[in-house]
């Protein structure tokens, strides 16, 4: 049986594709470091059907122990810092965490000669495009902390594959939305504000278009590139769905029967990209995959989500109030 270590396994995306992986038969390593946005909570109806070990990723004596004592077949690399506000206040964890980090596992990944490494990276490093749609061997042009940090970690082991023979596939998803997202993106941000009669922020005229894509959906398609996808490759993972935040915004505020007179357009983020689009045709036609969840009922169970796991959502707003204060504090100081 296949023994899949999983970094950053208990963040929103990972844990969506170990449930996915444990339903399909294989073996789970989990490493996580436990920051804000980690939390085995969202693999509770899993607990004892995977290892986990409590690690940073830039701790690499910590990391060989685990494959050491393990012995993974493959790595699925989802840990990484990935919010653009956190990066523009503090770029530093972005660089330490999203290339370092990443630069031990393909080090251990070669040391230990792995048969593959999935890369999870964003559609992000491409930069925004006003017209048309990125495809995999579109120029990366990032615009923020976080996205140079995942440039970077692309092109590093991609660099591994060429040089050391590193059995590299590299993954650029869309945004990923649904249950369990750690509150800070926009569409929980957007529920919690909604349901406290707060104000609900959105970056410049709210016209900056992004890709939604399912959560359910990224899962299965990188698990779908795991047994069908070619080393090497890179495969770009999107949905085809459109949407201004401001059509975002108006949507979850109708499920919640909230007037739109909430919005408040505040200071755009300083180098905000417009839009992001990516042509699926390689994914499609080499790995068979294709997101099927329409953005209606994608959004439609995700505020239903929150709206049934309230108390999850709640024991994270401390924090999170605290982190607002930070991000508001900053604007307002650009603006000066």
């Amino acid at each position: 049986m296949q023994r899949l270590l999983v970094t950053g396994g208990a963040g929103f995306i990972g844990s969506c594709f170990v449930k996915l992986a444990l339903n399909s038969g294989y073996q789970v390593i989990l490493v996580d470091s436990l920051t804000y946005a980690g939390d085995l909570e969202r693999l509770k109806d899993a607990k004892g059907h995977f290892k986990f070990y409590k690690a940073d990723i830039r701790d690499f004596k910590k990391l060989e122990e685990v494959f050491k004592k393990e012995k993974p077949h493959t790595v699925i690399h989802f840990a990484a810092e990935t919010h653009v506000d956190r990066s523009i206040l503090d770029p530093a964890s972005f660089l330490k965490t999203n290339i370092e980090g990443s630069y031990n596992l393909y080090e251990l990944s070669k040391i230990y000669n792995l048969s593959l490494f999935i890369n999870i990276i964003t559609d992000e490093v491409y930069g925004d495009i006003k017209e048309g749609k990125f495809h995999e061997d579109s120029q990366l042009k990032p615009n923020s902390p976080y996205s140079a940090s995942k440039a970077a970690q692309d092109m590093l082991g991609r660099a591994y594959h060429r040089t050391y023979g590193l059995p590299i596939i590299t993954l650029r998803p869309s945004n990923n939305y649904g249950p369990w997202q750690y509150p800070e993106k926009l569409i929980p941000v957007v529920i919690i504000k909604a349901l406290q009669e707060e104000p609900v922020p959105i970056y410049g005229d709210g016209n900056n278009i992004r890709e939604w894509l399912y959560v359910d959906d990224c899962a299965e398609a990188i698990l779908m590139v795991l047994e069908k996808g070619r080393v090497g490759e890179i495969y770009n993972i999107g949905s085809a769905v459109e949407k201004k935040n401001i059509e975002v915004v108006k949507a979850i505020l109708s499920i919640l029967k909230k007037p739109e007179s909430l919005i408040q357009f505040v200071k755009d983020r300083p180098g905000h990209d417009y839009r992001y689009a990516l042509n699926t045709d390689k994914i499609e036609r080499e790995v068979g995959w294709k997101a099927k969840t329409r953005f209606d009922e994608g959004i439609e169970k995700t505020v239903r989500w929150y709206l049934q796991n309230i108390d999850w959502v709640m024991s994270k707003l401390s924090a999170l109030r605290s982190y607002w204060d930070r991000v508001y504090q900053f604007m307002a100081k650009d603006k000066e």
